[in-house]
């Protein structure tokens, strides 16, 4: 049964309403609430999938899933927390589930900014304290592509960790939430994925080297 009510709020706030009023709405029969959510999450969702994935094609089939995976499950959902860690867990899921299927890992760039103004980094900033060749500088391309290169090899738990933590920027609290894993386990996984990460490209770097010299 529509409630004209919910209805009314909807079409009156359009983008004013929160992804929590537009899932009550939903559920209580809105047929406009739930196109609203798949909007709003259409560019985010799909830029975060296709980092995950390493492909935009399967990125679209991802997005697809899940939110075909929201409609399915809109009944479940609590109004009373927040939406937004549920999609992206329920996203991950999926994303895994297509990892699993088709047999091969992905490829991500960690090259974006992180932070804002004056305290934005990137991942590279992380690693670049690791390098004893300050003065051997790549091109950007060749650096993006090496650092496709490491992340592609890093174990999918740590991929995946940072991705929520520096690109989707989840606090550790709905990392926790999402992974179902405890809070001081994100904190050690973040650590170890970044770790990783920073072991992995001094090694290439030195490897480089030695191919140059």
């Amino acid at each position: 049964m529509r409630n004209d009510t919910t209805m009314s709020k909807v079409e009156l706030e359009g983008a004013e309403i929160s992804d929590e009023q537009l899932m009550i709405a939903h559920q209580a029969g809105d047929e406009r609430a739930f196109p609203m959510l798949v909007e709003r999450y259409r560019s985010n969702l799909h830029r975060y999938l296709q980092r995950f994935l390493g492909s935009a094609a399967a990125a679209d089939d991802v997005f697809q899933e899940t939110f075909l995976q929201i409609h399915l499950s809109a009944a479940t959902f609590d109004v009373t927390r927040t939406l937004r860690p549920w999609l992206y867990t329920i996203a991950s899921n999926k994303a895994r589930d297509w990892y699993r299927h088709h047999k091969r890992r992905a490829t991500i760039s960690l090259d974006k900014p992180i932070g804002h103004g004056e305290n934005e980094f990137t991942l590279l900033d992380v690693v670049s304290s690791t390098s004893n060749q300050p003065g051997e500088s790549l091109s950007a391309r060749e650096e993006s592509a090496r650092v496709k290169k490491v992340v592609d090899a890093l174990p999918e738990l740590h991929r995946e960790i940072l991705l929520m933590a520096y690109f989707q920027r989840f606090s550790y609290q709905h990392i926790s939430e999402m992974l179902s894993i405890p809070l001081g386990t994100v904190k050690s996984r973040l650590h170890s994925a970044v770790a990783l990460f920073a072991d992995t490209w001094a090694q290439t770097t030195h490897e480089t080297s030695k191919d140059h010299s």
